[in-house]
């Protein structure tokens, strides 16, 4: 490993929000942190092992036997005094550091989904304008109309998709397949669509497939004849079980010709098999399995397997789907052929919009199909409205460090500051029946593991509340000093089988917005309005539900005051919100700049990004870590090859507890081999164990920098080379991520072009060998 060039430390502006300088505490705050950002650029990642590497508290222990040696009549209890106080500051100062570096992390995570947002909107609106201008094409499939749709047609799209990159062609595929099914087998376009999105329902039901190799490999053993240790080995060779399963049918011998698979027998069997547990469940799915194999045909063997392991790696994203449904429903209607192409460009731009507005406030396909094909698609709004007991995706806000974005936003307008609590995101649902549920940001149902507020909330109910939906934020809560505890407190409670006995971390509920109330939907209402009606139908309870702390103002300088406030009162920050204008109603599934977050130091800079990453291998500890891991192969992920893409080797930053927990858990998902859409590089990382990538881990750097060795970004910033973390160092598990939630590469490569730039190019030339 070459040596490498340290990143320059840049100096910090000494100044608050409105450039006025620090008191004297922040001044000593900011020196603390920036001897621990030194101290934390100054760790090797890779070479120092952990017996090398004493412990804070030893350090000090050498310190202080060293003190004695030379004066001896120092006393040993003043001694340890100063040690606990400066390890005190140590934790404090490498906590905000943490936090600055999330923030940032946050912030470009925000910029680059308005970036995709932009491009989307503009290859959106080319492929309208493309599908508009031809004749939708027949997909040369045909069946008995009202009969089931034949799996191949599926398959056959699925191909055509799988044999492209581009957006267009992928749309251009799917509205070709819908159309002919509104056509012929209009029943079957709701099984078809969960199909295309490798969904068996609703995400707040909570099914899914992701059915284990081993079990795969088994089935497709005793639906062929082959080997297990044969297919196996041709595993580690190709990587992908579905083309193995394509390839043994394809040299099995049939006495008789099974009859053809329909998509709707297929997604029932792929439901059944998601459903089945309990005793000899395994054996149970292995028959099921065995039974779509055996009458599989073509392709429809390797695309039943992808079905199965939950990921079918043809570059088919949602958003893309629901266009494409919204654009054949209209291309489906004989009234709109004949029209002019300008108008048809027209109705289609308007069908996508629709679709994907209604989808937002109702995501259920279960709800929206079906009345797509009853009523026309300017009346759809009127059929699928938001209801309690179908969770929104949230509406977020958009991070901010800059003074100017907040004046051009507010400045003379009224806006509203609500403390930013440091929880989880809850969306909480009554129904007019009484049924009341607890859902994630990500619309987990999570009223199992919050029985306590399950049992409390019938308390905060006014008697004129029948149903509402509501937007808030569980915190842990101390009880007998009455405030909130750290996010860290609340990540301990458990997950599953809550019993309220047993629960040790209280929570309170901090509510801050009203979507739905007494069967009317709020979205549309100003916050002004929603807060009024929230406070008319809630009361707030000691100890279990209150309102979120605000300040309306129109003067951006009570911004820094009522600041100062939310930190003293434990909170991240705050919330700036649009308040009673147009711009002030609620946007589901939208990041705003109707909100914008900011908080604590929010304008000191930090040492390195910080990113979410997959776990992908492992290498053997050595020293104190013989028993575990020593160190971690982690990637990135590219959506458009779907690729984890490898980015580094991680050693740091764990506590012995950590290594631990991660060498159990980990252990659930060894594998023998890389997966095929592991981009390794020829000469990359080769851990000693491999790791299916289910694991995300928030992980911060020093700075980035070219690398033979690993591939994240490969392509982008070198033909040949990918990028690397410089002294990557672990911040905590993400387990409220997907791994295709990760960081992607094009993010990592603009993180790397944005250090450039900020250096002079001066990086560039560093190479991490």
């Amino acid at each position: 490993m070459s040596s490498q060039k340290k990143p320059a430390v840049k100096k910090q502006s000494k100044l608050n929000f409105f450039g006025a300088k620090p008191k004297a505490a922040e001044v000593e705050e900011q020196k603390k942190r920036k001897r621990a950002v030194i101290s934390d650029s100054e760790e090797e990642n890779e070479e120092v092992t952990e017996e090398k590497k004493p412990k804070i508290g030893e350090q000090y222990e050498d310190m202080s036997t060293q003190k004695e040696e030379s004066k001896p009549d120092i006393d040993m209890s003043s001694q340890q005094e100063d040690m606990s106080k400066k390890i005190e500051a140590m934790d404090v100062s490498s906590q905000t550091l943490k936090e600055n570096e999330a923030f940032d992390k946050e912030i470009e995570e925000a910029a680059e989904e308005e970036k995709e947002a932009k491009k989307e909107k503009m290859e959106m609106m080319s492929i309208i304008h493309t599908i508009a201008s031809s004749d939708t094409k027949d997909i040369g499939l045909d069946w008995k109309a009202g009969s089931p749709v034949p799996y191949e047609v599926l398959c056959k799209t699925f191909e055509k998709c799988e044999n492209t990159t581009k957006r267009l062609e992928i749309t251009e595929n799917l509205v070709q397949l819908f159309v002919k099914v509104i056509r012929l087998t209009p029943d079957g376009l709701l099984e078809l669509l969960y199909m295309c999105i490798n969904k068996l329902c609703p995400d707040y039901e909570g099914l899914e497939l992701g059915i284990g190799e081993s079990l795969l490999i088994k089935a497709i053993a005793q639906s062929t004849g082959r080997e297990i240790k044969t297919i196996k080995a041709e595993y580690v060779k190709c990587g992908d079980l579905g083309t193995i399963a394509r390839d043994s049918k394809g040299s099995q011998k049939t006495l008789f010709k099974p009859k053809p698979l329909t998509v709707s027998h297929v997604f029932r069997t792929l439901k059944a098999v998601a459903q089945i547990s309990g005793n000899s469940s395994q054996s149970k799915k292995i028959d099921k399995i065995r039974s779509l194999l055996v009458a599989c045909k073509d392709e429809e063997a390797k695309f039943i397997i992808r079905h199965l392991e939950g990921k079918l790696r043809i570059g088919l994203a949602e958003q893309t789907v629901l266009s494409a449904l919204a654009q054949s429903v209209v291309l489906s209607d004989p009234k709109n052929k004949k029209i002019s192409t300008a108008k048809k460009e027209e109705l289609l731009a308007k069908a996508t919009e629709t679709v994907k507005y209604v989808y937002n406030q109702l995501p259920s396909y279960d709800m929206i199909i079906p009345a797509l094909l009853k009523c026309p698609l300017d009346e759809l709004l009127e059929h699928c409205t938001m209801r309690p007991g179908i969770p929104l995706k949230p509406m977020l806000a958009h991070p901010t460090k800059s003074l100017t974005e907040v004046l051009n936003r507010f400045e003379g307008q009224k806006f509203t500051c609500e403390f930013k609590y440091d929880g989880e995101r809850a969306q909480i649902h009554r129904l007019e029946d009484g049924t009341i549920n607890v859902y994630s940001r990500n619309s987990e149902n999570m009223s199992e593991r919050y029985p306590d507020i399950m049992t409390a909330i019938n308390k905060w109910i006014k008697p004129s509340t029948t149903s509402f939906i509501l937007d808030c934020e569980a915190v842990a809560w101390d009880k007998v000093a009455g405030q909130i505890l750290p996010f860290q407190v609340l990540s301990t409670r458990k997950r599953k089988d809550v019993k309220e006995e047993d629960i040790t971390v209280r929570v309170a509920v901090f509510a801050f917005d009203c979507l739905y109330l007494n069967g009317k939907s709020l979205l549309q209402d100003s916050l002004a309005v929603r807060r009024e009606k929230l406070n008319d139908a809630f009361h707030e309870t000691k100890d279990e539900f209150y309102f979120a702390t605000h300040m309306d103002s129109n003067n951006i300088e009570d911004i820094q005051t009522f600041l100062d406030v939310s930190i003293t009162s434990n909170c991240e920050g705050l919330m700036v919100k649009s308040f009673d204008s147009k711009e002030a109603t609620y946007e589901p599934s939208k990041r705003s700049r109707n909100w914008l977050k900011v908080k604590k130091d929010y304008l000191s800079g930090g040492v390195g990004d910080s990113m979410d990453l997959v776990v992908i291998g492992a290498y053997y500890g050595r020293g104190k870590r013989t028993s575990v891991y020593g160190a971690f192969l982690l990637a990135c992920y590219d959506p458009e090859t779907e690729e984890y893409q490898t980015i580094c080797k991680i050693g740091t930053g764990f506590s012995d507890e950590n290594l631990q927990l991660f060498h159990d858990t980990l252990k659930a998902h060894v594998i023998e081999a890389p997966k095929r859409f592991y981009c390794i590089g020829e000469n990359g990382a080769k851990p000693d164990v491999w790791f299916d990538p289910k694991v995300v881990w928030e992980v911060k750097c020093a700075d980035l920098s070219v690398s033979p060795k690993y591939m994240a970004g490969v392509g982008r910033v070198d033909p040949n080379k990918g990028i690397s973390l410089r002294f990557p160092r672990f911040i905590r598990l993400r387990d409220d991520k997907d791994p295709e939630d990760a960081t992607s590469s094009e993010q990592i490569s603009q993180f790397y072009l944005d250090q450039a730039n900020l250096q002079g190019s001066s990086n560039t030339k560093d190479m991490d060998y």
